[in-house]
């Protein structure tokens, strides 16, 4: 067996946990738990649900000095910005248990019998129900968000349904604590709702493993599209909800340029080199004006960007691909890398870069995501050259466009990069994003690979199917359905019912 193993990023100093890699044996255990506990997250039913994932966000708040700790030592992230993520996970925790007490995302109809066009309608009754064990793939750049604790179990436990969680092998100490703290208050309850395994193999036969009906990946466009063509090929193939790379394009217009290039490039390099360039959401591409008022704007970026110390990358491999990703960016022809700094910087670090681009066409590697603190700026000369650049950019999470009042410049731009991305922010950027209803983190590929999001109260839709009872008697049907008053909004003949009418 092989040892699971935690690493310092910042000396590439390693310690054993004390304990193997997961075997066929164990990944059976944790699949036909989370197949027992979700019979169990079921009967608890919607507000016994809320109530456990309000535990379990008390429970990792209570321990929050611990996890940092681990976390830190593992990510280099800081306790600044883990402590921020440790809020985030626990508010994400809370906010699905508002969204099981509110009951909307079960999109419970009822029609009642009776006469129509087209003859005798049967009594039908649909809502959505949980799809069953769910396995899900913890992110490398957010050990809590998006990982053991994070969106994904959050969304699943309070669909109803269990959970396995492959560990990111850049965090496994820290995976391993938060998976205890949640089976603390789990394991009384309902059994063990949350299992967590570790190792390649395992997460191998995780996606393969029958009785998983679903699965939820964070990484790159190569780890996601294998797991993805593997969950297909099952005899009975599953969904497979993949977030993976983005470039997140910026369109400043020639106005903004003009106004403002002194905050516009203090914002972008902020955004760019935050959090060392990891994150899904960093604007890898920017739009900028050819001429005097975007020369200045790209000048200011890259001054800004030089003067931003280098960060320890999530892993030493992670810091070999952006060096060796940035000189291929700088390869390209038209393209040069624009960085002051004359200090190499430690291994495992990264310094941030900015790459410029002019020419009549976009090659394809600059719009291909680099993981890390580099961005790329692409100069265009008029509209209809900015809207042939945007028309080579894939499908992205977000895009950021940065206009004035009133503003009526590069109209055929901003309707491209507006097709390509899931969601578009004006005069912001886009390295956040919130826990809301109205959240969209999702788009075309290879940003995702379906419809839905991962973040926000309808990211629950993912481990949901829906079922229709036509003509059941009373006792068969879920309390949701029954006719009578009802604690959450409903469908019915056709009018929506609010609870209390």
């Amino acid at each position: 067996m092989t040892s699971v193993i935690s690493t310092d990023p910042t000396t590439g100093l390693t310690r054993p946990l004390g304990f193997d890699e997961t075997d066929a044996a164990g990944l059976a255990d944790a699949v036909a738990a989370a197949e027992r506990a979700g019979e169990r997250l079921v009967a608890l039913g919607r507000l016994g649900r809320a109530d456990l994932l309000e535990a379990i966000a008390d429970a990792l708040e209570g321990r929050r000095d611990e996890i940092v700790a681990t976390a830190d030592s593992e990510t280099a992230l800081g306790p600044v910005r883990l402590n921020g993520e440790l809020t985030r996970t626990a508010y994400q925790l809370r906010f699905f248990a508002e969204v099981l007490r509110e009951g909307s995302y079960l999109e419970a109809v009822i029609d009642h019998a009776g006469d129509t066009p087209m003859g005798p309608r049967p009594d039908l009754r649909r809502m959505l129900v949980p799809i069953g064990p769910v396995a899900v793939y913890a992110a490398s750049n957010f050990p809590l968000a998006f990982s053991v604790p994070g969106g994904d179990t959050a969304a699943a436990l309070a669909a109803g349904c269990g959970v396995v969680v492959k560990a990111h092998p850049a965090h496994p100490a820290t995976s391993a604590l938060v998976g205890s703290i949640i089976a603390d208050v789990t394991d009384p309850v309902v059994g063990r709702a949350v299992s967590v395994v570790f190792g390649y193999e395992a997460g191998i036969g995780l996606v393969e493993a029958p009785a998983i009906r679903a699965a939820s990946f964070t990484g790159s466009p190569g780890g996601g599209r294998a797991l993805a063509e593997l969950a297909a090929a099952r005899p009975e193939p599953i969904p497979f909800y993949g977030e993976l790379g983005s470039i997140n394009p910026v369109l400043v217009s020639p106005a903004a340029a003009a106004a403002r290039a002194s905050s516009l490039a203090a914002g972008l390099a902020g955004s760019i080199a935050l959090g060392g360039g990891q994150f899904c959401t960093k604007p890898g591409l920017a739009f900028v004006p050819a001429g005097p008022d975007g020369d200045e704007l790209v000048a200011e970026l890259a001054a800004q960007l030089t003067g931003v110390v280098p960060k320890p990358a999530l892993t030493t491999g992670m810091a070999a691909a952006y060096a060796s990703g940035l000189e291929s960016l700088g390869a390209v022809p038209g393209a040069r890398v624009l960085s002051g700094r004359t200090d190499a910087p430690a291994p495992g670090t990264t310094a941030p870069a900015l790459v410029e681009f002019e020419g009549d066409e976009l090659p394809e590697r600059l719009a291909e995501e680099c993981f890390g603190p580099v961005a790329v700026v692409a100069r265009y000369r008029d509209d209809e050259h900015a809207a042939r650049l945007l028309s080579s950019v894939p499908g992205s999470l977000t895009a950021s466009l940065f206009l004035e009042a009133d503003d009526t410049g590069v109209p055929a731009a901003r309707a491209a990069i507006s097709a390509r991305v899931g969601r578009i922010l004006y005069d912001q950027y886009p390295t956040g994003v919130a826990v809301a209803w109205a959240q969209n983190h999702g788009g075309p590929w290879p940003s995702t690979d379906s419809v839905h999001t991962s973040v926000g109260a309808t990211s629950i839709r993912r481990y949901l199917r829906p079922v229709a009872w036509q003509n059941a008697p009373t006792t068969e049907l879920p309390a949701e359905l029954r006719d009578g008053p009802v604690d959450l909004p409903r469908r019915v003949d056709g009018a929506l019912v609010l609870p209390g009418s």
